[in-house]
């Protein structure tokens, strides 16, 4: 167990952007919401899955919705305690720790205002080692874990909980009275046994986030370049340097789809690379060529300062660095593949492990 004050709750938050691939939504508000119950309600516990009872009952509790959306629709708040408390009460137990469902962007630090105020330990676990679009797609259903019941919560009031009949639906149905709720909410999901998360999760995931963090905003008072400082935390490889040069988005549902191009600069002059994101980033062409795919990680960085950049902050001309990150090694088998590759986000690449595609030449020979 160790103890996660304030403080930390800003290199999670930046680490959390990092794992966020563009999506997830900004994390602001989500800490400020954190700070704000750790200041009066004290520090959180940070727990192993192994540290639970295996009958133990842990949630993730979860921001749902398009990220564009959250740059004008704010929270208030209480609908993450709504959707905790809904979840206790439809199941008629207390619940013993939450977790994060995915650790990237908003949603890596919502939970701990929820594990402040109910002071209960939060795991360090979650469902996804980052972000992806669509509910379904976790760990949790590599292993058969039901989404359901979800506890589902918005800042006027409204509350639903539904019973899907897979995780599919539950994606389906909460995602069609989100976009009715104005775009956004809270919901709880996925209640499991300390048993299931200790078999199903992705353990470490906020330690990782916060190593993450730790590696951006603290390289310069040890001198060090942040870029690189995090490349070698996050064992990633540079895919291009460029500057912005075009962007195209709209929101379809409760996601943001687009494309950024962007035009090489230093070493990748005269050549073009493109973004292809739905909420997250899930493709990346080097001159119409795959370099990183989904479920591998593709990281947006600015140039001037190593902060991630999110797909709905994209401003033209701004310079950048594209990185790539390996995904966790459950998205790397059949299942995984199956259930947040290429295919299933209507790409007709096939999917091949990001070390792959980048090999240097004289690798090859």
């Amino acid at each position: 167990m160790q103890k996660i004050n304030i403080e930390d709750i800003e290199y999670i938050a930046m680490g959390s952007t990092v794992l966020g691939t563009g999506g997830g939504g900004d994390p602001y508000i989500g800490k400020l919401f954190a700070k704000e119950a750790m200041k009066k309600y004290g520090e959180v516990s940070l727990i192993k899955a192994s540290e639970l009872e295996d009958d133990a009952l842990v949630v993730p509790i979860a921001a749902f919705g398009a990220p564009m959306i959250l740059v004008e629709k704010l929270f208030s708040g209480d609908e993450f305690i709504k959707a905790f408390e809904m979840m206790e009460s439809y199941l008629g137990r207390k619940i013993d720790a939450v977790m994060p469902a995915e650790a990237g962007g908003l949603n890596g630090v919502i939970p701990f205002s929820i594990a402040a105020q109910k002071q209960i330990p939060l795991v360090d676990a979650d469902g996804m080692g980052r972000a992806f679009p669509r509910l379904e797609m976790t760990t949790f259903t590599l292993h058969n874990i039901p989404v359901s019941p979800i506890t589902q919560a918005d800042e006027k009031g409204n509350r639903n909980v539904y019973h899907t009949i897979d995780n599919t639906w539950g994606e389906t149905l909460v995602g069609a009275t989100t976009i009715q709720m104005g775009g956004s909410c809270a919901i709880g999901c996925y209640p499991m046994s300390g048993r299931q998360l200790k078999d199903a999760g992705v353990h470490g995931i906020v330690t990782y986030a916060k190593s993450l963090g730790k590696a951006i905003l603290d390289a310069k008072k040890l001198n060090l370049n942040p870029l690189d400082s995090l490349i070698e935390k996050a064992a990633a490889v540079k895919l291009f340097t460029g500057k912005i040069s075009a962007i195209s988005v709209k929101t379809a549902g409760r996601w943001n789809k687009g494309v950024c191009e962007i035009i090489g600069l230093e070493d990748f002059q005269n050549s073009i690379m493109e973004l292809d994101f739905q909420n997250e980033f899930l493709m990346a062409k080097k001159d119409r060529k795959p370099v990183a795919i989904t479920p591998d990680l593709i990281v947006l960085i600015d140039a001037e300062n190593a902060r991630p950049i999110t797909a709905e902050t994209i401003q033209y001309g701004t310079r950048v660095v594209v990185l790539g990150m390996k995904a966790n090694q459950q998205w790397r088998t059949d299942k995984g593949i199956e259930l947040a590759g290429p295919k299933k986000f209507g790409y007709d690449e096939k999917y091949i492990p990001i070390e792959e595609l980048n090999k240097k030449i004289e690798d090859v020979l």
